[in-house]
């Protein structure tokens, strides 16, 4: 099981698991929140979490149209 820990203050942390339902991105060309399956991400084995940006769908549309995500902003 992975989890991600953060302490809120100094006498108290919280640690959340990690499920394909509770991990997100926001979109590099927009700033929407994406909902991300990381091991459908990762399963290529060249990945890796600070490598990697996920579009949104709209943004992913017009990229794969030859268009730009200027206007989406």
């Amino acid at each position: 099981m992975f989890y991600v820990k953060e302490r809120v203050n100094d006498s108290m942390g919280i640690s959340i698991e990690t499920t394909d339902e509770n991990v997100f991105c926001h979109c590099p060309m927009c700033g929407v929140e994406v909902m991300v399956d990381i091991a459908d991400i990762l399963g290529d084995g060249e990945s890796d979490l600070f490598g990697t940006a996920i579009c949104c769908s709209e943004c992913s549309k017009k990229i794969r149209a030859g268009g730009s995500c200027d206007e989406h902003k």
